[in-house]
């Protein structure tokens, strides 16, 4: 079998080389070194001047290269952190020995030393991560997306193996609205669930030539909702990077990923790329069965007899509570052992499907009338199963995001881009509000309640009674003991009962059974048990209906329409760009998500312009920026984003920079729009402001003592934007002749108007003062407070011959300690570091040689996080190693790799109310064939 494998790819290698040789006149051959230290350099890129043709080095820094033009042609040779290069070829007999002069040698965080950073990285004011090609082939990480996590300063979080965020500089949450994702300059999040959406319909690992981390509020730059940072991911250059590329991937749960890409020039100055990908894994399961915070809070824990609330088990929150909570010495004498009991509830297990899977598709076309002037039209789709959370957890089942863009561009001189994304929401629902249904399917919780209670007095209180020592409660003896300031005979019962416990969990079981069956009410259905023919009848007609139709489907429609352009003007005084932007964001969720029910149509513009000068001195050793931006969106006021920035080059290997930084954050769709019903409360958006609701806490009052002058009244106000500014101030050097890198930063932030929620209830009271109605709203708000927040992060990479030994740390901490319930969690840890060694092109045994490896070892400080009421708790310090190995064989063109994430699996939880997590290893074989 393996070697039918082998002779196929062996006819591939022979089929693309005469293709290509049958076409070619002339065939010039070379390879690209440092001239320093006579390294070959992987990935440097080899171009015609006179048609804008090319390649880049394989492997072994050699390169390829058919031509129809006659001798003699002049090559460009260019390669990060070296300065490009002029090569006339005059004679192709003898092969190319081509070495660049290094610049000064500055690495990233997880990169080896044959991976420069550029010079933009160099001179940016702000902090900037990145991946290249050659560490995203290298990273241990089960995927490139994943290996960003050991970046510094970057947190990754997982709440399935479908769905990652990646978020700098704290306020971290699962829909990470406050970082701005680019494939390409395009923004690739959900126009309607106003969130990056990860790479799940993102880049193919084989087409992602960088990744890079613009650290920091960023508006000024790129936009709104740059506020905390900008993921921006680069694709190879069909122009550079022709032929064809296979990579097969498989792993623990199941896991199996196949991708393709092929990319190839026609007619001198066009060119196509495609991609296709396909995962599928067993994802994650959610399954935490430890007390919600909301249930310690009342002091139930997971000992109470009576249940409690499990994070990750939807409708056992409901509790008796109020009148019907059996704790007090009342209680403790009429209904003994009662207590505080929570219904029986519904596992995740039994909601979501877990079985992930992801297809993804992108094709452009291309056009060069010069060697940079270029033209292209693309299209991606991305689609699948996986699970998402938020506010709930949400089962994202057949859910689908395309994209459509068109582009005219010059580097470094302008760009035009024009692009569509839509998404079709699926089958997708809700799970927390699934397990309402079900459950209200077969009892509403009074019913259900009440014949809790009543079984409890005609069937276990007697027991209790009954039990040796309890008082007697019919003896008036005892029965004054109950009342008064010491109350000895509750006291009494309270030791009894203790002593009984055994007894008191299995009465309760009893209670529970009767109440999940029939019980007292005919007219009730009994729980309806998972996997049960009467659960997929329920489950399924649930699940497949609307929200507004009294299921749990949400729908969506959503479409988003973008234009951005800018031009560089370099005039004798200084470089100048200036820019403008349109957005059109048009929601469509008949009325399962916005409220855009009974034909309303929605339509939200928003509208931007900016203007940035760079200014050089000091023969291009102080560089001075300023940039200004201003946005506005339809329903709120002008708002400015300011930015400028000084970096002063002492030399090539000593670059210290300040910045100051802005950003603003427009209300999503969500908080403008929003209009959905949760079960337990109705959300909604709040563009005119929101009155006359009551605080919960004084609802619980009044229900206390029935009088309502103990209600408290508030009005919330309209939403308004987000912003923040920030201070950054930091130093790379190289020292010991280029070995060591460092590179350290400091920031300070201010945030304002933060958006968030307020929780409160309307009140429907009749003539004679009854209480009606009771209905909870959570209103979208801001925050009248201030808050500020700081951290530092440094980097400290050492390289020896072929190996890299690297180290980061990052500490961040919210300054302001509030109690406002709308400023966001921070939801990040304070400490957290990664520890790495690698090498590359190693020789083993004198036998095998492009062997490489990587080690990393990552560590996070335990912290809170705090999401929905449901989804709040404590993740507990972890500390994570991942590995591999990876052997180049050049004669096949391909690439072994074995590695494992969290290779001691280290079961650890990443959000709270997500999945447990542990190892995923795998083996990937990439097949890389150029085309000259």
């Amino acid at each position: 079998m393996l070697r039918s494998y082998t002779n196929r790819i062996f006819l591939l290698v022979i089929f693309f080389g005469f293709s290509a040789s049958s076409w070619a006149q002339t065939t010039i051959t070379g390879v690209v070194t440092d001239e320093e230290t006579g390294e070959t350099l992987i990935g440097a890129s080899v171009i015609i001047n006179a048609t804008g043709q090319g390649t880049v080095t394989d492997f072994n820094g050699e390169f390829t290269l058919e031509v129809k033009e006659a001798l003699p042609i002049t090559l460009q040779v260019s390669y990060v952190g070296y300065p490009e290069q002029e090569v006339v070829v005059e004679d192709t007999k003898k092969k190319l020995k081509i070495r660049l002069a290094s610049q000064a040698i500055l690495v990233e965080t997880v990169e080896v030393k044959a991976s420069r950073v550029t010079e933009k990285q160099k001179e940016s004011a702000l902090t900037v991560e990145s991946l290249d090609a050659i560490a995203i082939k290298e990273t241990p990480s089960v995927n490139f997306y994943d290996g960003l996590g050991a970046l510094k300063g970057v947190d990754l979080t997982s709440a399935s193996i479908g769905f990652k965020i990646v978020n700098t500089r704290g306020f971290n949450s699962t829909s990470p609205v406050r970082s701005l994702q680019l494939v390409d300059g395009i923004d690739n999040q959900a126009p309607g669930l106003n969130f990056s959406i990860g790479n799940f319909a993102g880049a193919s690992e084989l087409d992602v030539n960088r990744v890079e981390l613009i650290v920091g509020a960023s508006s000024a730059l790129y936009g709104p909702n740059a506020f905390n940072g900008v993921i921006s991911l680069q694709t190879k250059d069909p122009y550079l990077h022709k032929g064809l590329s296979v990579m097969m991937k498989g792993g623990e749960r199941a896991l199996f990923e196949g991708a393709i890409r092929y990319a190839t020039t026609f007619k001198k100055r066009w060119a196509i790329k495609v991609n296709a990908t396909y995962l599928q894994a067993n994802d994650w399961e959610a399954n935490n069965l430890a007390a919600t915070d909301q249930s310690l809070e009342q002091g139930v824990n997971t000992d109470n007899w009576g249940g409690y609330d499990a994070v990750n088990i939807y409708g056992d929150e409901r509790l008796t509570d109020g009148e019907n909570n059996f704790t007090d010495l009342f209680g403790q004498r009429n209904f003994p052992g009662l207590g505080v009991y929570h219904r029986t509830g519904i596992s995740e297990l039994d909601l979501v499907d877990y079985d992930t899977r992801n297809t993804k598709v992108a094709v452009s076309l291309h056009h060069r009338w010069d060697d940079q002037t270029e033209i292209l039209a693309g299209y991606n789709y991305g689609a699948g199963t996986t699970v998402y959370q938020g506010e709930n957890r949400y089962s994202l089942k057949g859910i689908s995001f395309q994209q459509a863009k068109v582009e005219l561009k010059k580097p470094d001189k302008y760009y035009l881009h024009a692009y569509r994304t839509w998404e079709d929401s699926g089958d997708s629902y809700d799970a927390v509000f699934t397990a309402f249904r079900i459950l209200d399917e077969a009892k509403d919780d009074r019913d259900w309640s009440q014949d809790y209670n009543a079984y409890w007095i005609q069937e276990i209180r007697p027991r209790v009674w009954g039990l040796p020592g309890f008082p007697d409660p019919n003896n008036p003896e005892f029965t004054a003991g109950w009342f008064g300031e010491d109350a000895p005979n509750y006291g009494i019962a309270q030791q009894v009962l203790s002593e009984f416990g055994d007894s008191l969990a299995l009465w309760h079981q009893e209670a529970r059974d009767f109440a999940d069956g029939v019980g007292n009410s005919p007219a009730n259905e009994p729980y309806i048990e998972p996997g049960s023919d009467r659960w997929n009848e329920v489950f399924d007609d649930i699940t497949g209906k609307d929200i507004v139709d009294g299921g749990t489907r949400f729908f969506s429609r959503s479409a988003l329409n973008h234009v951005q352009g800018a031009y560089t003007f370099d005039t004798d005084f200084a470089k100048i760009t200036a820019g403008a932007s349109f957005r059109q964001f048009l929601p469509q969720s008949r009325g399962t998500i916005f409220s855009d029910t009974s034909g309303v149509e929605i339509v939200n513009n928003a509208f931007g312009v900016f203007a940035g000068v760079e200014k050089r001195a000091l023969e291009d050793r102080l560089i001075l920026t300023a940039t200004g931006r201003v946005d506005k969106n339809q329903n709120f006021n002008y708002l400015v984003s300011p930015a400028a920035s000084v970096v002063f080059k002492q030399d090539d290997n000593n670059i210290y920079r300040f910045s100051f930084s802005s950003a603003i954050r427009n209300p999503t769709l969500l908080d403008q729009y929003l209009l959905y019903d949760v079960g337990r409360a109705i959300l909604i958006g709040n563009l005119e402001g929101f009155n006359d609701l009551v605080t919960p806490e004084s609802l619980i009052d009044y229900f206390s003592e029935l009088n309502r002058d103990t209600l408290d009244y508030f009005n919330v106000a309209p939403v308004r934007p987000e912003q923040v500014r920030s201070i950054e101030a930091g130093y790379k050097t190289s020292l010991f002749d280029n070995s060591v890198f460092i590179d350290a930063s400091y920031y300070y932030s201010w945030y304002r108007d933060f958006l968030g929620f307020k929780l409160g209830a309307t009140l429907d009271f009749d003539e004679s003062e009854f209480l009606r109605e009771t209905q909870f709203y959570r209103v979208s708000a801001n925050s009248d407070q201030r808050v500020t927040t700081q951290g530092f992060s440094i980097g400290i990479n050492y390289y020896y011959e072929k190996f890299a030994f690297t180290g980061n740390y990052s500490w961040n901490v919210l300054n302001t300690q509030t109690d406002d319930e709308i400023i966001p969690a921070f939801n990040t840890p304070e400490h957290k570091f990664n520890l790495g060694v690698s090498g590359r092109e190693l020789t083993l045994f004198n036998k095998w040689k492009n062997v490489g490896f990587s080690v990393n070892y990552k560590w996070v400080e335990g912290f809170l996080f705090e999401g929905s009421p449901q989804f709040t708790g404590a993740i507990p310090s972890y500390g994570l190693l991942d590995a591999q190995i990876n052997w180049g064989i050049t004669r096949w063109k391909s690439t072994i790799k074995l590695g494992a994430a969290n290779i001691l699996n280290n079961l650890h939880y990443e959000v709270y109310g997500g999945p447990l997590i542990g190892r995923m290893a795998y083996v990937s074989v990439l097949v890389d064939i150029k085309e000259n």
